[in-house]
């Protein structure tokens, strides 16, 4: 018996990340990829030409939403790593997918053991007064702080159903010291070269930490993520966001 393979084209691939999805992409037995496309292709032509059933999607924030849009318009699913698109961008997406008939993801990690950090750190949210968030990722990150550590503050804040206790100090000798809060969760960006992508969810009560931590070690740790995305969403053609759907855990 045949098996069906997957076509998949990738936005991105001369990037770090999309550069390390190829090997997975093009090893993957159920898939056939039919190639990248980067800045200043014709996305649209390239789209019609090659057909692909997903378009894998790691460029930038100004161009990840045109980019899925133009998928969505060839009939191929937008499966969109990039992070720091809005609320708004998401939604605009989801109802073009839904008008289309396709599926669709934006995931704002799609490492698993991401994905299952902020899951564990959801399920201690409710017993805890403090939490910080701490991600650190490369230097030539666009934004800040990170689609999964924004997405990680506002999980936990809702979880808690109460607002965390955020300290702020009387003093401030060095502005911007403690970072963002949101919903009571304080959020630190680090960005440095040498990291890939890190961060550490750390809970407070009196005398006790719990910290829940994800390390990545090489940006191959998307593509276990993304595969599964890809055959999760030609087989059923629904929209997700994020990955935990997909795991049975959301």
């Amino acid at each position: 018996m045949l098996r069906q393979m997957i076509k998949v084209a990738l936005a991105g691939h001369r990037g770090k990340t999309g550069s390390a999805l190829v090997p997975a992409l093009t090893a993957a037995a159920d898939i056939e990829f039919v190639g990248g496309v980067g800045r200043g292709d014709d996305l649209a032509a390239f789209l019609r030409d090659c057909q692909p059933q997903a378009l894998v999607d790691f460029t930038h924030p100004t161009v990840a939403l045109d980019n899925a849009l133009a998928a969505v318009t060839a009939k191929a699913a937008p499966i969109v790593g990039t992070s720091g698109l809005s609320t708004e961008a998401i939604d605009r997406l989801e109802a073009a997918c839904l008008e289309a008939g396709v599926g669709g993801i934006v995931a704002p990690n799609f490492a698993i053991g991401a994905v299952l950090m902020m899951h564990l750190a959801e399920q201690a949210a409710p017993f805890f007064d403090a939490v910080e968030v701490i991600e650190m990722h490369h230097a030539a990150k666009a934004d800040a702080p990170s689609g999964t550590a924004l997405a990680t503050a506002r999980r936990l804040s809702t979880r808690k159903g109460t607002r965390f206790q955020y300290n702020r100090p009387e003093k401030v000798s060095l502005p911007n010291t403690r970072g963002g809060e949101e919903g009571g969760v304080g959020v630190h960006s680090v960005r440095l070269p040498g990291v890939v992508a890190d961060q550490e969810v750390i809970f407070g009560l009196p005398g006790q930490t719990l910290a829940i931590t994800h390390r990545t070690i090489s940006r191959e740790c998307y593509a276990p993520g993304v595969l599964l995305a890809i055959r999760s969403i030609v087989a059923e053609p629904r929209f997700y966001r994020g990955l935990d759907a997909l795991l049975g855990i959301g």
